[in-house]
């Protein structure tokens, strides 16, 4: 399963600007009983973070949102070359919806 997780604030100033109500997006993948937030930190880095089941409640008073969503990360999920935090996430649950840009957009398409 992988959670994918939206957030409504950023630090960055284009998605401000350009990206409605949702500013960020990222995947948590669930293996077991251990949960890894891939973190988009700018074009071509990816930083891998570990998370608990306490930490998700603790995202989730700070604003986050989350969508589960039952499918397995790839085998073969490449976090090389990605763009935005959109493309990671899109790729992680094999997304090829080339209008969906923006973390609303994302959002709005999978909450359904």
């Amino acid at each position: 399963m992988i959670i994918i997780g939206f957030s409504d604030k950023t630090r960055k100033i284009l998605p401000r600007i350009c990206c409605g109500q949702m500013k960020h997006v990222a995947p948590i993948a669930v293996r077991g009983a251990e949960l890894v937030l891939y973190q988009f930190v700018r074009r071509g880095h990816v930083q891998q973070i570990k998370l608990k089941m306490r930490d998700i409640k603790i995202l989730g008073a700070y604003g986050w949102r989350f969508v589960y969503v039952p499918c397995a990360l790839p085998q073969e999920f490449d976090t090389h070359g990605v763009l935005t935090c959109v493309q990671l996430t899109k790729r992680a649950i094999k997304m090829k919806n080339i209008w969906i840009q923006t973390p609303n957009a994302l959002y709005n398409r999978i909450k359904i």
